[in-house]
């Protein structure tokens, strides 16, 4: 056989199919059966592939076929291309049946269980899937998920986006610090403190505090990072309410802070081939951050 190897593109999933046949079945016409194609054709196909890898793949007598060592390696590396092919189809099949909603903290926060409640039963054909992911825009544009929940400072000019609600500010505090028994925490007082900020996908920048009083800082990776500090007593936290809501955590006290402006929540979603389902997950979020607004209080 010529050994000068061919071009890899030329390589072809039915090249694959055809090797992984002929061994699962023991002979080229078994193989062809199998595949619905002639004896002819499994033959071309697996010359062409032999030709393309430079390499024998098959011992071949008239009554029994065998991988060669080489044939062997390409087999197994085959049956993972070709169980990946099928897992692709089956996604791609499957894309607009699931909405992947990704997030970097808190997704909808104290809404969070209501939106997947009234999504499955007013869309129980899409499948609904929270994703969090630390990354500024929640994992889309890492093209993990079909729309993100936005808190943090972003430029939102590359997406198309809706604001669903604003979101209070809370303090967040070691459960033991002497704030935690007061009814609330004013936004100057921050600023005696030592301040816990995720730089990274959190809200809270120095622009909440004037040039001159502004508190201590100590960076944090992400939300476990930024919890773990506050726990120890050593800093504080300034965070949407949002957190407490999903975060609630022995050691950790979360108490109002007055004077700071409310936290803007946006979805976001790629300008181009957005899901079908984007407008009415958009529709469904602004519902409950408005009758969350609208609620009597008591």
């Amino acid at each position: 056989m010529d050994t000068r190897r061919g071009n890899p593109a030329g390589m072809e999933l039915k090249h694959l199919r055809c090797l992984a046949a002929i061994i699962d079945t023991g002979s080229f016409t078994d193989a062809g059966l199998e595949l619905g194609v002639s004896q002819a054709a499994v033959s071309r196909n697996l010359l062409a592939l032999e030709e393309i890898l430079g390499v024998r793949l098959l011992y071949r007598t008239s009554r029994a076929v065998a991988p060669t060592p080489a044939g062997v390696q390409v087999l197994a590396r085959a049956r993972l291309l070709l169980s990946g092919a099928e897992e692709l189809v089956t996604e791609a099949a499957a894309g607009h049946a699931r909405l992947h909603i990704g997030h970097a903290w808190s997704a909808f926060g104290r809404h969070t269980t209501e939106f997947q409640r009234r999504w499955h039963h007013s869309h129980p054909e899409t499948e609904l899937r929270l994703i969090r992911h630390n990354a500024p825009t929640g994992g889309l544009a890492e093209g993990l998920c079909d729309l993100a929940v936005i808190r943090a400072p972003l430029d939102l000019k590359p997406w198309s986006h809706a604001l669903i609600g604003n979101e209070r500010r809370v303090v967040a505090l070691a459960s033991d610090d002497p704030w935690a028994r007061r009814r609330s925490v004013r936004l100057d007082e921050i600023a005696t403190r030592a301040l816990a900020i995720d730089r990274r996908t959190g809200t809270t920048t120095m622009n909440l505090w004037s040039d001159t009083a502004q508190p201590g800082v100590e960076y944090t990776h992400d939300i476990d990072d930024w919890l773990a500090a506050i726990a120890t007593g050593r800093c504080v936290g300034v965070t949407p309410q949002a957190t407490a809501a999903q975060y609630r955590r022995d050691g950790i006290t979360y108490r109002p802070l007055r004077d700071a402006a409310p936290v803007p929540v946006h979805l976001i979603w790629r300008r181009q081939d957005a899901h079908p389902a984007t407008h009415a997950a958009v529709a469904l979020a602004i519902d409950l951050y408005r009758e969350k607004q609208q609620a009597p209080t008591r």
